[in-house]
Parts: C-alpha cells; structure tokens; sequence
C-alpha cells in the first residue's frame, strides 16, 4: 500500500521532524511512504490537488494548534475526491480527547495518539494484511474509544527510531530550520504543557547523538533547534554533547531550552569560551510571582536564574531568549508587570510574551473553571480572561507585546531605550503601557510599519511625554540606526549632520579632511588605505553628534552637550564605532 505522510507548517523555514521520524520507523518494516510538507499559507486546494497527484492509499496528517482546523478540512475534501483512502491523524492536537475529532469529522478513519513511530508501523501493517486495528495499542477509531488501550503510547528506547534525515533531504531543506530531539519527557510538571501528561525524560545514547550532530556540521546547516522540552535535564547527558558541538569548526548555530537555575559554576566558566553564535538559549521564566508557580507546579530559584542569566549574558556570546507567559493563574495586571520588570532587568536579546494556551490534556485546562478561565473554543485555545485579569486587559497586553515586538525585541533602539526608561522614572513596564496606550490612540496596531516608521512612531512619543529632551533623543535614535541598521536605514526626519548650514559645511570638511588622512585614520582603522569615496561611503560613516551619546554609554551620568564626531565601521557582520579625537578631526 503507498502511503503519504503530511502536514501544514506554520512557516515556510520550518520543517517537520515528526514525518521523519515516522518515515524513518516504518520503512524499517518495507513501507513505501511519500512525504508531502506545506505551509497553512498554501491553498487547500492546491495542497489537495499536490496530494491526490501522489495516489496513496493511507494518508497521515500530523496536526498540531497551529493547522488543526485547515488539516480537517484538508481531510475532508481529500475523502470527497479519493472516497477510498484511509485517513490517518496524529499529533498533539488530536491525542487527547480524540473522541471529538472523530465524532464530529466522518472523513477521519484513525487517530495515532502519542509517540506514533511503532503504533503508526503497526496500524499501516494491520491495514496491509486485511486485519482489524481496534486492539492496537495507542490507536482510536470509532469502536474502541473507551478501549483501555487507547492510550497515548511513547517510545521505550529511542535509539530504536533511525536518523531521520539523508544526504539526498539537505538540498531541500537548505536554509530551512532543522528539527533535532536528543530526549523525550521532561523532568518538570508545568500545569500549562503537555509535558506534565507524561513523567519521566528518556535519552538517546551519546554515540547515536554525536553522530548526528556531525551529520549537521558536514552539511552546514544554518540552525539546528533542539526540541528537548528542558536540554540540560541531566548533566551526564547535555553536558558531553555542548563540548562536543564547542568544539567544532562550523557556522551552526544550536538552539536549546533549558532551565538557567540547575547550571553548575562548571558550565557557566564553560559557556564563557563559546564561540560566538554557536549557542542560543531560550528559557522559560513565565512568571516571578511565588503564588503563580506554585499553582503551576513550577519551581524557579529566581536568585540563581539572576546570577547565571546576567553572567551569561556578560559573556556576549550565546543569544538569550527569555519568556513570559501572560494569563497564569493568580497573576494580576500588577504581579504581571513585577513580573516583566523583574526579567526586563536581565535584558536578554529576546523576551517572548506570551499568551496562555489552555491546551488539551495539559493540567491547567482540566482546573479552568477554579480559575474562572474563559479562552477560545477552537484553537489555539487562547486564554480571554480569568479570574484575575480581564478581557480589557489582556486586550491591552496584546498590543504592549507587539509593540515590545517592535521596538525591544527587534534590536532597534538598544542604546536609546534604557536612557529613555531611566528619564520615565517609573520602570519598564510603565514605559511600555504608556507607549502601547500612544500606540492604539493612533491606529498604529492596526497597520504595518516599515522600519523608519517605527523611528518615527518613538520620536514623536517622545515629543509628546517627553518634550524638554526631544533632541537629545533625535540623537539617540541617529546612533540606534546608525548601530543596528548597519547604516541601510537613515530615517529623512533625524538631524544628519545638519542643525543648520554653517555646521553641515563645517563637519563636511572636517570628514572629507579626515578620510585624505591616511595616517591619521590608520589610527582608527589600522589596514586603511584609501580606494573610492564610494567604498569609503559604504563601509564606513561619520556622524557629528550634538551629544555626548559614547561617553554616556560607558557610564557617564549625563547626557553632555558637546560635539562629538563618530566614525561607524559596517566591515564586520557586527556593526562598531569609535569616537574620534577632537584633535584628528578638527585639526
């Protein structure tokens, strides 16, 4: 029997690891399965005329929150143009409470709940050979629904699952993110993942490990994303394989979530002598609020989480990502904003907020209604209001997080933005409501916005609530774009080099004397050597600031007025500057 294996991503750099692996288990038994990946972007019926063009006789869709719904109508129109194939779902998002899915949608014939790697080869056998599948352990059709095995089913020992990717998948996938596990479970009991339906964390073997990460660094993928719910569970386990990967000359960046707390003293003077970009660590805080995490069933030593984030971050090497969840129960409005102010202090390169799911067969949507949670029918399941916060409020959180989005999350204002918080006095938090207030009264949360426009949106904020330093900032927001933008991005509005005519001759001079130095600019770049104006114009800039803005980055207390010039080299994939000499530019 042919069989096709599919699903809808969410993006098209993603790439599924499920089918993979399923593949991989069931040709070990002779299957011939055809693999079919697309994204929830792609038509329905330009997905199912893809399909249909393949033939199967048995067809699985992995579904998940993002693609439950397209996936059923996709199951649906198949079964109308190929009455005859088995319909096959699996996936977290129809392992619990499958009696729904298939009461309600004809077209499904089974469901795989759980690990589905030795019930799918199972049930694909029974269906070879004639046979009935209702007693095969971890599957659900309609006559074995309160069966006792119709149960999520997992893996033993992983090292039976083969590598799931060849040397022939790499070309298609490149550029793509790519998918790794090296455990399955986690050793937390967090109320709001699916992780706490499950106990106990298996292991692949560190052979098997090592020698599919090497897979990886011989093809030179761009980023591979551990999906190991908590990596550095066990220090036996992760530990050998971040020397190993350290130790590598490659671009592979390595994505991890892991917990900041349970580092030893031992792995954070590791991580200090990481090369830069091999590592990325997003960690889950979710909360601050004691009351929060015990409800939750999470425990975070916040002291040591400060301690070893801050030292981490110190280092400059390894992206952090820190998450919030918004909608937990016990957290109001302002245990919610303590909550962002006090991960906000450790200024990771990412903080994540996010919005409670009350996922099937996760333990915080089976206590709901203690905590008077309303939240959508359909999923993602999203929480609209609780005992604690309600609509008004989390509708206002949307719009504070993508407006964070924007403005912190994407690098954009880094050297402006704690000057501007410090000068608001009253925290993070309040800074960003206050902007997130601005940004809704002006219909800015219901249109895109190109990046000059967001410079725009900060500078006319700050006119408004902040009027008496509105040039000081203007300044600011030239070197953010001078720094981040890497140059690209020069916002018409800002000042460049021109308060007025007289100084825009004058720093004119000044530059153009400067660059025809080759000497003195050696002092600044030592391998200079004068080619173009062009190439001088594209690798390099000089911008006279009316503020001191370098010293008071390296911790000046003030903002001193005093004409500072800055010379911007964009030569590196890292943007740097130096400033120069009074007596080297105005001599």
């Amino acid at each position: 029997m042919k069989v096709l294996l599919s699903t809808l991503n969410a993006k098209y750099i993603h790439s599924s690891l499920a089918l993979r692996y399923l593949t991989a288990f069931c040709k070990q038994s002779g299957q011939d399965i055809t693999v079919r990946e697309y994204t929830v972007n792609n038509g329905l019926l330009t997905v199912l005329s893809d399909m249909y063009a393949c033939q199967a006789d048995i067809i699985g869709l992995a579904c998940y929150i993002w693609n439950i719904e397209a996936s059923l109508e996709l199951a649906n129109l198949i079964k109308k143009v190929q009455p005859n194939a088995v319909i096959v779902l699996g996936g977290p998002e129809v392992t619990y409470q499958p009696e729904d899915i298939l009461h309600s949608n004809e077209a499904i014939d089974y469901i795989v709940l759980g690990e589905g790697e030795q019930t799918l080869t199972a049930l694909l056998k029974a269906l070879a050979q004639g046979e009935p599948a209702q007693n095969i352990p971890g599957v659900a059709c309609r006559s074995t629904l309160m069966a006792a095995n119709c149960q999520p089913q997992v893996v033993g020992n992983l090292d039976d699952i083969p590598f799931p990717y060849h040397h022939e998948d790499m070309v298609l996938l490149k550029d793509k993110i790519l998918y790794y596990e090296s455990s399955r479970g986690c050793p937390f009991s967090c109320q709001y993942c699916l992780s706490s339906a499950t106990s106990g964390v298996r292991f692949l073997s560190q052979e098997r490990i090592i020698s599919d990460l090497s897979f990886f660094i011989e093809h030179d993928v761009k980023q591979v994303k551990f999906v190991d719910r908590t990596f550095n569970a066990r220090k036996e386990h992760y530990f050998p394989i971040m020397k190993f990967l350290a130790a590598q000359t490659c671009r592979t960046n390595f994505h991890f979530e892991i917990a900041a707390d349970i580092w030893d003293q031992e792995v954070l003077e590791f991580l200090r002598d990481i090369p830069p970009g091999r590592f990325q660590f997003e960690i889950g805080i979710q909360s601050t609020n004691e009351q929060t995490l015990a409800v939750i069933k999470r425990h975070n030593n916040w002291s040591q989480i400060v301690d070893n984030v801050s030292q981490v971050r110190d280092y400059g090497n390894i992206h952090l990502h820190l998450d919030l969840i918004v909608g937990l129960p016990h957290e109001t409005i302002s245990e919610f904003a303590k909550s962002f102010n006090d991960v906000y202090q450790l200024q990771p390169a990412m903080l994540q907020i996010g919005f409670l799911k009350l996922l099937k067969g996760s333990g915080i949507r089976r206590t709901a209604v203690d905590h008077g949670y309303v939240y959508m029918d359909r999923a993602p399941y999203e929480v609209l209001a609780n005992k604690y916060l309600d609509y008004s409020q989390i509708r206002k959180l949307k719009i504070l997080e993508e407006v964070f989005e924007q403005v912190y999350n994407t690098g954009r204002f880094r050297y402006s933005l704690p000057w501007l918080i410090a000068l608001s006095g009253k925290g993070a938090f309040d800074f960003y409501d206050r902007l997130a207030c601005r940004w809704e009264q002006q219909g800015y949360h219901l249109v895109a916005h190109s990046a000059k426009t967001i410079y725009k949106h900060m500078a006319d904020f700050c006119a408004e609530v902040y009027p008496q330093v509105q040039h000081e900032y203007r300044e600011f927001l030239k070197f953010d774009a001078l720094m981040q933008e890497q140059g690209t991005v020069r916002p018409e509005f800002l000042p460049w080099n021109q308060i007025n005519q007289a100084a825009a001759d004058k720093w004119a001079e000044a530059k153009t004397a400067f660059w025809r130095d080759t000497e003195c600019v050696r002092r600044y770049l030592p391998d200079y050597e004068f080619t173009t104006w062009r190439d001088i114009k594209k690798q390099y800039h000089i911008e006279v600031f009316t503020v001191d803005i370098p010293a008071y980055l390296r911790g000046n207390e003030d903002l001193t007025w005093r004409e500072t010039a800055v010379l911007f080299s964009y030569q590196n994939a890292k943007p740097s500057y130096q400033v120069i000499n009074y007596d080297d530019f105005w001599s």
